[in-house]
């Protein structure tokens, strides 16, 4: 049985403005926003309690108090914290080669997983925002993805300009994200355990007109309620948090964003190869020689 979550956000692409609201007000406080009064919902949603209500219908059920109860079954199963989730998974100690087929198995079904969490609505529109080449892109991660940040924003600047990798975003980096205007993009990783400063940095690249793209995991940051766009990651691993399905939909977004752009993709490849200074081991124009031998001596 899905999650409503699951439901949501396979179905965000079909909802009305108003509707979308009220999605995305329930996904970024799971499942607290829905147990609530709907005109409660509706009040953080900026909409009407009769919105909520057709959101709700729309989801499948006949009314909200049966909405409700199938939060509540859901919040009875929730995990809690990662060393709880941790002793709960734990699988028991097998034979090497079973425990590392069992390992990738599970990693492997991640990337699936992928396919129900992400809607592709939303996948699409983090690539067009991308590919529309905005004036500065501005990549943060958290404590754990901070080195997955960086990778997507390296990766990226090799496609399009004007593309930064923010360290310390509100500290340091904070002039970057001051200078942000309405065609600029804040492209931010946060995952459970939800940072402060991902929420605050979000609510900053809002105010100065940005658009910010949100990746975070299928229980969904609090950042969600201020994104243009939300992609969840599922990533329920042993004993920590996976980040592989993370790193496919990062990857992903790069070969969207690639093959949106086209030709000028590659102009922009080429001519960063052909300048970038990286030390070799071997010059390609170099002929391979046999090593030199030792003279031997009678």
């Amino acid at each position: 049985m899905n999650d409503i979550r699951d439901i949501v956000s396979a179905r965000v692409a079909e909802l009305t403005p108003a509707e979308k609201r009220c999605a995305r007000v329930l996904l970024a406080d799971y499942p607290a926003a829905g147990l609530g009064s709907a005109a409660g919902l509706a009040r953080s949603a900026g909409t009407s309690t009769p919105t909520v209500l057709r959101f709700v219908a729309r989801m499948g059920f006949g009314n909200y108090r049966d909405f409700q109860r199938r939060l509540r079954e859901e919040a009875t199963r929730a995990a809690t914290a990662p060393a709880q989730r941790a002793a709960r998974e734990r699988r028991p100690a097998q034979e090497s080669g079973c425990a590392f087929r069992a390992s990738v198995t599970a990693r492997v079904a991640l990337a699936g997983h992928l396919l129900r969490t992400v809607p592709e609505a939303e996948f699409d529109a983090a690539v067009a925002l991308l590919a529309a080449r905005p004036r500065r892109v501005l990549v943060s991660g958290g404590f754990f993805t901070r080195h997955l940040a960086h990778l997507f924003a390296a990766q990226l600047s090799q496609l399009i300009r004007g593309v930064e990798f923010a360290r310390d975003p509100l500290t340091q980096d904070i002039g970057k994200y001051l200078d942000l205007t309405k065609d600029g993009v804040a492209v931010i990783i946060d995952f459970r355990r939800y940072e402060e400063s991902a929420r605050l940095l979000a609510m900053l690249a809002r105010d100065q007109g940005a658009k910010i793209v949100l990746l975070t995991d299928h229980e969904l940051s609090p950042t969600a309620e201020f994104s243009t766009v939300v992609l969840p990651v599922y990533v329920e691993g042993v004993p920590f948090d996976s980040d592989a399905g993370l790193l496919i939909l990062l990857e992903s977004l790069i070969e969207g964003v690639f093959t949106a752009l086209g030709e000028s993709a590659i102009d922009r490849m080429t001519r960063w190869e052909r300048h970038v200074q990286l030390p070799r081991a071997f010059r390609r124009d170099e002929v391979a020689r046999p090593a030199p031998h030792a003279h031997r001596h009678a």
